[in-house]
């Protein structure tokens, strides 16, 4: 189930929801003054890939500051993820901001060292901040 939501943590009355399911991945979108923050949970794989690019590319075109992508509850990742948290990388970096992979689990740890993605990608092992 994927269901973005944009907040606004200083003016709570701005609050844009978008609610779109997918079988495996659930996201939901905090926005604040400085980042954006987009929280994944489940699998993130070809059936969920779409959503969550459309989700992130959303972000990207319509805010400033760094796009951090929290993977605390995400399980799983396939190629076609990978694929994207590149493709992603790289048009923050065009832009002059970054992305940030936030507290994987250690199974999408596994798999970004399998890859050397932990190399190029900027992977954040700590938890989020509570205020985030």
């Amino acid at each position: 189930m994927l269901a973005p939501t944009h907040s606004t943590p200083d003016n709570r009355d701005n609050t844009e929801t978008d609610n779109t399911s997918t079988d495996n991945t659930r996201t939901d979108n905090t926005r604040d003054h400085r980042d954006n923050v987009v929280h994944l949970t489940g699998i993130l794989d070809v059936r969920s890939v779409g959503d969550v690019r459309q989700t992130l590319n959303d972000l990207i075109d319509t805010s400033d500051g760094d796009v951090i992508v929290d993977l605390e509850e995400v399980d799983a990742v396939d190629a076609t993820g990978l694929g994207l948290l590149v493709a992603t990388h790289r048009r923050t970096q065009l832009l002059g901001r970054q992305l940030v992979l936030w507290h994987p689990m250690p199974s999408v740890v596994r798999i970004l060292a399998v890859t050397r993605l932990h190399r190029v990608l900027n992977v954040e092992r700590t938890p989020l901040p509570i205020s985030a």
